[in-house]
């Protein structure tokens, strides 16, 4: 499995859509995936994503499966630079990272202070609830820290999976399935992490992925029955640079590289 991870373009958030420059980025986009064989697509429910998904489903004559859990991860806590208000729950300064370290911990980053201010381990569960059920549609299931395919290959079934009946597809053609999501930088970090087995703030203070870029993470089963994601691709915007369009700095405290 080709696990396809799409930032939506750069991002006018005050209405909810892109920018000018957004709007061609997702035109480009859209150029850049149209020979992928993509077995489906799936999108947040917000506008910012449903926009950036629009060339590339027209190419591709194919519509998106909008799950709520996509949308932006949303799990206010307290804000400790203003007290009285609320922040989301990453960007947060150097120095406040180093007196957190237990945000690092793969075994006890919920029970950060700062994050039990609200409800992030919720969030964080409902996502990844969300995200299992949708990789058990093609035969992978959590297993531990890794996935288990064992039945991949034999008759179709039925499985109950938080309360849904998902037909799981083994006998679906023995072609890799390449399965793309357009959605945001904190919900695609924080589904990352989860998929290599670390913790959300390693990945949220540790990579920029810039608007309407692709990120591409790939199932390993080295051993038969048992894969692993690995990330193959994170943040690319070739598909910019080709077309002289400049790398947006949204998510980033820093210039993005366009070289």
């Amino acid at each position: 499995m080709k696990l396809i991870m799409i930032r939506h373009a750069e991002p006018d958030y005050s209405i909810d859509s892109l920018t000018e420059k957004g709007f061609r980025e997702a035109e480009l986009l859209g150029k850049r995936t149209a020979d992928w064989k993509v077995t489906d697509f799936y999108c947040s429910p917000l506008g910012r994503a449903k926009k950036t998904s629009e060339p590339t489903l027209r190419h591709h004559k194919k519509e998106a499966t909008v799950y709520d859990w996509l949308r932006e991860f949303h799990a206010p806590v307290d804000n400790y630079e203003k007290p009285g208000e609320t922040r989301i729950p990453w960007d947060f300064s150097p120095k406040f990272l180093d007196e957190n370290p237990i945000l690092f911990d793969p075994n006890h980053w919920w029970e950060a202070p700062i994050l039990k201010t609200g409800n992030v381990k919720e969030e964080y569960d409902r996502v990844m609830r969300g995200l299992d059920g949708l990789l058990a549609k093609y035969g992978y299931h959590r297993t531990g820290h890794y996935y288990s395919t064992e039945n991949t290959k034999s008759s179709n079934y039925f499985m109950e999976y938080n309360g849904t009946t998902i037909e799981c597809l083994k006998n679906a053609p023995k072609v890799e399935p390449i399965i793309v999501i357009f959605c945001h930088l904190g919900v695609m970090l924080t589904m990352m992490s989860y998929l290599l087995n670390t913790t959300p703030a390693t990945l949220l203070h540790g990579f920029f992925i810039p608007p309407s870029s692709v990120t591409v993470l790939s199932a390993e089963e080295r051993t038969p029955g048992e894969a692993y994601f690995r990330c193959q691709v994170a943040g690319d915007t070739s598909h910019l640079k080709i077309a002289g369009e400049p790398v947006s700095y949204y998510g980033g405290f820093a210039t993005p590289f366009n070289g």
